[in-house]
């Protein structure tokens, strides 16, 4: 087959790499910078017998995609800054219901209104805390355009996998830019799908798990009669008040992303052999940063960089490991620090951690990072 080759934006590769993950279910709300996602897939999703349904609300479009998980259609839900916010409550109830949804959250200036039209990364945060209570979640963050595609199929692999809801958490420069990419064809892509029941419908208990901590998923409609609740419950899935019932559930809800952490976590090292000053960065901050970290390099200044790609689970032991080697570690970043406080806890004070914020809609450029990177030394 011929290479698909395209000028792409970032949302617009978001929406292909959904259909090419299988997903047949869309439901949001148009909100920027994150609308062409779901423009793009009001028309895809019905030439290929999928469905597209604009919500009345940010909260509807959530539940909406939960119960088409339910269902057992691979589903999308995608939106910005406050409409992610009100996704919070029912992304908690995907979380402790084991429900596999796919979240895209295009990030803008907050808080509250804020800055609609402009970029930030101020969500990350917010995508691992978000809703209340402990709880399992995967945050993905691209920096070009094909990894916007590639991550929206590792998105719902992993969701699939490990029957968690997964964040895609881009910045709007990422959702905007238009690049060139040459896709892979279909039949090269690794797509993951649920793990099913293997006993009967009587028999079937809906959260209980073997060695893999996962349970297998019975979609509704084919036989299985389950239920699913907010509450903490057994294996039954019906709600409980014992203890250590309880305690034995929310335990391997924690736990179950920690013994695949080796699987889910990703980042790129670049010139870290020989680092003696760092930078670790993420989304487009990272697109500076690098351009950065080679203007350095010509003038003779040892630099490397990390750029998360999995932000959370967070590449803890990574950053310790780079933060033994260097002296300094740079952060830039378009919010106050919310990762460089991440990667202070993590290096335990073996370097020092210096951050780039800006927070006033313009991106981070090459020079603000080269003038921190010389100031290091």
């Amino acid at each position: 087959m011929k290479p698909r080759t395209y000028m792409m934006q970032g949302n617009v590769a978001v929406a292909e790499g959904a259909i090419d993950a299988g997903c047949r279910f869309f439901a949001g709300y148009p909100i920027t910078p994150s609308s062409e996602i779901g423009e793009t897939l009001s028309k895809r999703l019905p030439e290929i017998g999928g469905k597209f349904i604009q919500m009345e609300d940010e909260i509807s479009a959530m539940g909406a995609v939960i119960g088409a998980s339910l269902g057992g259609v691979k589903s999308l839900t995608a939106t910005s800054g406050p409409g992610f916010s009100l996704k919070q409550e029912n992304i908690g109830y995907a979380s402790i219901t084991e429900v596999p949804v796919v979240i895209v959250n295009v990030m803008r200036g907050g808080p509250s209104t804020g800055l609609p039209t402009l970029p930030s990364q101020s969500d990350v945060m917010q995508a691992r805390w978000g809703t209340h209570g402990d709880h399992p979640i995967i945050v993905l963050t691209p920096a070009t355009v094909r990894e916007t595609y590639d991550m929206t199929i590792q998105a719902f692999n992993m969701s699939e996998k490990y029957r968690v809801p997964v964040i895609l958490l881009m910045d709007e420069i990422i959702g905007h830019v238009y690049e060139k990419v040459t896709l892979p064809n279909i039949d090269e892509l690794t797509i993951i799908n649920r793990k099913k029941p293997t006993c009967s419908a009587q028999e079937y208990l809906p959260y209980i798990a073997d060695e893999t901590l996962i349970p297998p998923m019975a979609n509704f409609g084919e036989g299985y009669r389950y239920h699913v609740t907010g509450l903490v419950h057994d294996e039954t899935g019906f709600p409980t008040n014992k203890t250590d019932q309880i305690e034995v559930m929310l335990n391997r809800l924690n736990s179950k992303l920690d013994k695949y952490s080796d699987e889910i976590i990703q980042y790129e090292d670049t010139f870290t052999e020989d680092a003696k000053i760092g930078i670790v960065t993420y989304g487009s901050s990272a697109r500076s940063s690098k351009n950065a970290m080679r203007k350095a390099r010509e003038q003779g200044i040892p630099v490397g960089m990390i750029r998360i790609q999995t932000l959370w689970p967070f590449p803890t032991e990574r950053i310790y490991e780079f933060g033994r080697q260097v002296s300094h570690i740079i952060v830039p970043e378009l919010n106050l620090g919310q990762i460089a406080h991440e990667v202070e806890h993590a290096v335990k004070g073996a370097a020092e951690v210096v951050p780039v914020n800006k927070i006033n809609g313009d991106p981070i450029h090459p020079e603000e990072v080269l003038l921190k990177i010389k100031e290091c030394i």
